[in-house]
């Protein structure tokens, strides 16, 4: 038998892989001896893998020859990502009408159809690099009412961007498709719990730590799905110190795609107004989350989520909780949510480190 490394853009049905495929993480994509077929090729074109390794044989016996590839690109050009005319509010509030109208069927017991999320948050994505500042402000634009579907589109918006900041070059979109689909399984749960206008009780909270399960099992036969995504689906509640759930994994028992999902949940969660809780602001959330870094969030994957904040909010306007507008002049790497800020109105410096009872309430965009 001859090996053969080719493109995937060369490979037919019948071809015989030779090597694991894999992406940047430590699980195959596609396990060697698989017999491909046009689906393999399609998750191969997905990851925008460059090579595969294939035997010189087909499964029917006969020759392989790969055919040569004549477009420059390596993919025909209508799977090329292009950015859409669109602008990105409008795409956002179109993914979070299309994820209210597929959550409704997959409450009525139909299945995730992966290609209809992908078209759906591709366009995103597509903007995540450019959009800076603006992609941790997407709270405001949450309404209580339909929080659920803003808070899914979200977090799949934030792990992207996270993991393509720590280095994820090609699966950062893995992470974010498996963020939108997170909480999938909220649909075999009962309704009414997404709009109680109260606390969960503890009867109740104690279903609502079943969905990750659920949502494990909705996507856990679908082929173009790794299986990196499909753990970070199932632990993306779990927490570093084992007061997580479904089942209290602990630090590196924990997917990392599952750990950047972590953080921007709970970002999102925090700073939305929910029907049951006034929205808190970024910085008094991330303050928060600083304070548990060590046992419930990884903390570089933090860190670098918080960095990634403060490098956009030099010259930028907040609202003090005081009620005076201000801009931020200084950031202190080591104690970023507490920037040195000067009021608008009167010139006054203030060490928001130096004044503990002064926060920064709000980011001022307009």
């Amino acid at each position: 038998m001859i090996r053969l490394k080719v493109h995937p853009q060369q490979l037919i049905p019948g071809c015989i892989i030779t090597k694991q495929v894999l992406g940047k993480t430590r699980h195959p994509i596609i396990e060697m001896n698989t017999v491909v077929k046009e689906k393999h090729i399609q998750v191969l074109r997905h990851f925008n893998i460059d090579s595969v390794e294939v035997s010189d044989k087909l499964i029917t016996g006969g020759h392989f020859t790969p055919k040569k590839i004549t477009t420059a690109t390596p993919y025909p050009p209508q799977q090329v990502q292009r950015k859409s005319s669109a602008s990105f509010d409008t795409l956002y509030h179109n993914a979070v009408s299309a994820y209210k109208v597929m959550f409704k069927k997959w409450q009525g017991g139909s299945q995730i159809e992966i290609e209809q999320v992908r078209k759906m948050m591709m366009p995103l994505f597509d903007y995540v690099k450019d959009i800076s500042l603006d992609l941790f402000l997407l709270h405001k634009v949450a309404s209580k009412e339909d929080y659920f579907y803003h808070h899914g589109v979200s977090i799949a918006l934030l792990s992207a961007y996270l993991a393509k900041k720590i280095g994820y070059e090609k699966e950062w979109i893995q992470v974010g498709i498996a963020a939108l689909l997170a909480d999938s399984g909220m649909a075999k749960l009962n309704e009414n719990w997404l709009l109680k206008e109260s606390r969960l009780t503890i009867a109740e909270y104690e279903e609502i730590k079943k969905h990750p399960t659920l949502s494990y099992r909705m996507v856990e036969d679908i082929p173009s799905m790794t299986q990196d995504m499909k753990l970070a689906i199932l632990q993306h509640h779990e927490r570093m110190d084992g007061s997580g759930y479904p089942i209290g994994a602990k630090e590196d028992k924990i997917h990392p795609f599952a750990k950047i999902i972590a953080v921007s949940d709970t970002y999102h969660a925090m700073t939305s107004e929910r029907v049951y809780r006034r929205k808190q602001s970024p910085f008094k959330v991330m303050e928060e989350m600083l304070k548990m870094k060590y046992q419930k969030y990884d903390y570089p994957i933090l860190q670098k989520f918080i960095d990634t904040l403060m490098n956009y909010t030099i010259g930028t306007r907040v609202m003090l909780s005081t009620g005076k507008e201000a801009y931020i002049i200084f950031v202190d790497c080591n104690i970023p949510t507490r920037p040195i800020v000067r009021v608008i109105d009167n010139d006054e410096i203030i060490n928001l480190d130096e004044k503990r009872a002064v926060f920064i309430e709000s980011i001022i965009t307009d």
